[in-house]
């Protein structure tokens, strides 16, 4: 598991770059069902990766 927010954002970054390669070869093959879920996939990686406020809190102290 992640220790911290960037090791965390790297993985999920990691994840994205997994379903852009597996969507280049479903967009090659039609394969609509599989598009479908790599769309859904990017929006639940993204909304861990993009939320508000971040998943650590970061103390200036």
């Amino acid at each position: 598991m992640p220790s911290n927010e960037k090791e965390l954002n790297c993985y999920l970054f990691d994840q994205l770059t997994i379903l852009e390669d597996v969507e280049e070869v479903a967009k090659r093959e039609n394969a609509k069902e599989t598009l479908n879920l790599i769309q859904k996939k990017r929006k639940q990686i993204e909304r861990k990766l993009y939320q508000k406020p971040p998943l650590v809190n970061v103390n200036n102290n």
